[in-house]
């Protein structure tokens, strides 16, 4: 069953490099408009896609100063501020909102000494309470060392503060959580931020999807929203095989070899991007690239 909220739909997006890796100014325009011609209604910055966690600060400000110049009041922008203590997240979220972020996103901590549930939950809350940003949870789960205990989830998406939360666990019970946790704090807003499995999440009750290669699908990702909503999720599930056949093959199939590299080079091949460059060296296999190339040359015919 559809949910009867109005869904939403957000990038996360990737971060326009040169090949000295310095912010490409004007990729990050274009990548802005077209997330607004798109029908984005935010974007999420520096996040896992976006290479927040390798940016140098400067770079990380210019990003998020320039997509705010460039979008303006029409699109929402959302920045990661995850670290390691509250003084130090504190510090991130200051210097994201001096650049323009409207919603500070805390992740957890890649490296956390003494992850016990009570340290780990303590942080979140430490942080969400004093943060002049209003907050998103991205939630890794298992997919991360730490992470908030099951049972601690609705504690945390019950705090006032607390307005979105990207799900990218692919966790059935934290899913659950999560739902539950909305009925008691209606202003939250649940994004799926697996892109495969983009239609069982709608269904399910999600606000919206936000993840790394909706840039790339995001006329394939208006009509999926649009048929769940119209309660006709056949049609729906066709259009998602369709997504995820386009998302598997920019991304170097089902091993995802070329991740970010494959959606760099598509969009640098649909002239939003200038390079490919990253701070992770993924390769461009000859596989993906074919694909990639043909997928753009069909879709601009």
């Amino acid at each position: 069953m559809a949910s009867s909220r109005e869904m939403k739909l957000w990038s996360a997006l990737p971060t326009p490099l040169d090949s000295e890796l310095n912010i490409d100014v004007t990729g990050v325009e274009r990548t802005i408009i077209a997330s607004i011609e798109g029908g984005m209604t935010g974007v999420f910055l520096a996040g896992t896609c976006g290479e927040g966690p390798w940016l140098p600060e400067r770079a990380k400000a210019q990003l998020i100063q320039t997509a705010k110049a460039t979008a303006g009041n029409r699109l929402k922008i959302a920045a990661q501020v995850s670290d390691n203590s509250v003084p130090r997240i504190l510090e991130n979220i200051n210097r994201v909102a001096e650049a323009g972020a409207d919603i500070a996103v805390m992740a957890a901590p890649a490296t956390f000494i003494n992850a016990t549930p009570d340290r780990v939950v303590a942080l979140y809350i430490e942080a969400i309470n004093a943060s002049p940003l209003p907050m998103a949870i991205y939630d890794l789960g298992a997919h991360r060392p730490v992470m908030i205990p099951i049972d601690r989830l609705g504690e945390i998406y019950a705090l006032p503060n607390v307005v979105m939360a990207k799900d990218s666990s692919g966790d059935l019970d934290r899913r659950a959580e999560a739902l539950a946790a909305r009925e008691k704090n209606p202003g939250l807003r649940l994004f799926n931020g697996d892109e495969f499995r983009c239609v069982e999440y709608l269904e399910a009750g999600y606000d919206g999807c936000m993840f790394g290669g909706a840039i790339a699908v995001m006329p394939m990702l208006r009509k999926i929203v649009a048929l769940v909503v119209a309660g006709e999720g056949a049609a729906a599930r066709e259009v998602d095989a369709e997504m995820r056949r386009v998302l598997y093959g920019i991304y170097g199939g089902e091993l995802i070899a070329c991740w970010l590299t494959g959606l760099k080079h598509y969009l640098v091949q649909q002239g939003t991007f200038t390079s490919t460059a990253s701070f992770l060296g993924y390769p461009l296999t000859g596989e993906c690239r074919d694909f990639i190339d043909a997928f753009v040359s069909k879709s601009s015919g």
